[in-house]
């Protein structure tokens, strides 16, 4: 039972309001598209890097039920995976992105292969994007909150996630990030000196979890292992990355941001990761693991301090899920209406993102209702998606790699549409457990050697000679 003060509702609620207000009245108007869309591709390396770490952090509830469930293992799979893609990401791509000049993935995509391979990844974006996870998140902490059933707290907090993205668009995004990064920090620094206080030192921990939870495989097949550590290659094809990229004032400062937001990201892994140790070795018997931290909170925290805590968790959760949303809208308003109906000059897409919106909105409440697992969440999307548009993405920005466009949109589509089928013949069966999916195999393996094959074959054929005007 998670019981919360009038103070810690206070805190909670002065937090709830600050983000809309910082996301409302912050924003320049925002009339052409390059402003809407990239603020002016004007951030520095500081706003760059607290955007990112903030944005890219929405997890929390998953990482706690990870942590609950699996142990140091969360560390291991969740973290050191993402850090070395970020780095690779960073000396890789980062500059190359940003010397692009381009608005979005699917831009990039439309200048390589053409424009029904751009029609293709867009939709594979837009699903990669949905912010269904992190509305999940935010509506079990409003639930847990306020009593309300689910359904109503999945849409508040979706709501008041969103609304300031009308007006504001990314400059409302990437300011509420910066807010909402020194809370989370705040949040986490908060609970772990409260749980040392009150429960022990790292020797508490050591004697009450089982042991497979400090083992860093947490006791997991190689392929569970594996799994999530190619879906950590979701950091090459992801928008936010490259959104960001598209609107720092430099390739040095998208390089260099994203290599200090490697440091802050493992600095808050070890907060998560401890917080969950401690909730898994003081509440061993949580019948929903995905509660682990609220419960700790309850268990260890007095008024204002949990409050706090609370805080920390909402903003790590929201800024991730505005900035995704804000990424899904553009990529079905811009990206897919926009292109179809043949208008992307400047201006002409600010409309089409704001329907999409509230499209991306409604569909992500639908489908964090319909699946109520945030690993679950993950696991399918990433399984799904990432095998389709990798190799065509990272191949666009290698001349020598980049294939025709017949040859990419192949690529794209067997690499989806593989795993997909793959997935969905152990869709009702145990997450994780190869055993389950046909010759023994992991989807995800099943449709990167797919869209991997075509390529091959497509590369011995003959590169793509040159690209392909933006339309």
């Amino acid at each position: 039972m998670v019981t919360l003060a009038p103070a810690d509702l206070a805190v909670i609620g002065v937090f709830c309001a600050a983000v809309i207000a910082i996301g409302i009245f912050t924003a320049r108007s925002s009339i052409r598209d390059v402003e809407f869309l990239l603020a002016g591709r004007s951030l520095t390396t500081p706003v760059f890097v607290m955007s990112l770490v903030s944005s890219w952090y929405g997890g929390i509830l998953g990482v706690g039920e990870f942590t609950y469930r699996f142990g140091i293992s969360n560390w291991f799979l969740q973290g050191v995976p993402y850090y070395v893609f970020a780095i690779v990401f960073a000396f890789l791509l980062a500059k190359r992105v940003r010397g692009t000049n381009l608005l979005s993935i699917p831009d990039k995509l439309n200048l390589a292969y053409g424009r029904k391979t751009a029609l293709l990844g867009s939709f594979l974006t837009f699903i990669l994007m949905t912010p269904a996870p992190y509305v999940l998140m935010v509506g079990i902490l409003i639930e847990v909150v306020t009593g309300w059933s689910i359904a109503a707290s999945v849409t508040a907090g979706t709501l008041a996630s969103v609304v300031y993205l009308f007006t504001g668009g990314f400059r409302s995004d990437v300011n509420t990030n910066v807010f909402e990064f020194f809370i989370m920090f705040i949040g986490f620094g908060v609970i772990i000196p409260f749980a040392v206080s009150k429960l022990g030192g790292a020797g508490f921990i050591t004697s009450h979890v089982p042991p497979l939870h400090l083992a860093w495989d947490g006791g997991n097949s190689i392929q569970f292992v594996l799994v999530w550590f190619f879906i950590a290659l979701w950091t090459l094809v992801d928008p936010s990355f490259h959104q960001r990229c598209y609107a720092a004032r430099t390739g040095e400062v998208a390089r260099r941001g994203i290599l200090v937001a490697v440091i802050f990201w493992i600095v808050f892994d070890a907060m998560t990761t401890t917080a969950g140790l401690y909730a898994r070795a003081a509440l061993p018997d949580i019948q929903s693991p995905v509660m682990a931290y609220p419960l700790l909170a309850e268990a260890v925290l007095p008024p204002v301090a949990k409050g706090l805590f609370y805080a920390g968790m909402l903003a790590a959760i929201m800024s991730t899920l505005n900035s995704q949303a804000f990424i899904s809208s553009m990529t079905l308003g811009r990206d897919i209406v926009a292109r179809l109906r043949g208008r992307m000059g400047e201006d002409a897409t600010t409309g089409p993102v704001r329907w999409g919106i509230l499209v991306t909105a409604l569909l992500s409440v639908g489908l964090a209702l319909a699946i109520p697992s945030v690993i679950r969440l993950w696991y399918t999307i990433g399984t799904v998606i990432i095998p389709g548009l990798l190799i065509p993405l990272v191949a666009s920005y290698f001349d020598r790699l980049r294939p025709r466009p017949s040859i990419a949109f192949a690529s794209m589509a067997l690499g989806w549409l593989v795993s997909l089928g793959w997935l969905l013949s152990g869709w009702s069966r145990e997450m994780g457990s190869s055993d389950y999916y046909p010759l023994g195999i992991e989807p995800m393996y099943a449709g990167l050697a797919a869209s991997l094959a075509a390529w091959s074959m497509g590369m011995l054929g003959g590169k793509s000679k040159s690209t392909i005007p933006l339309r």
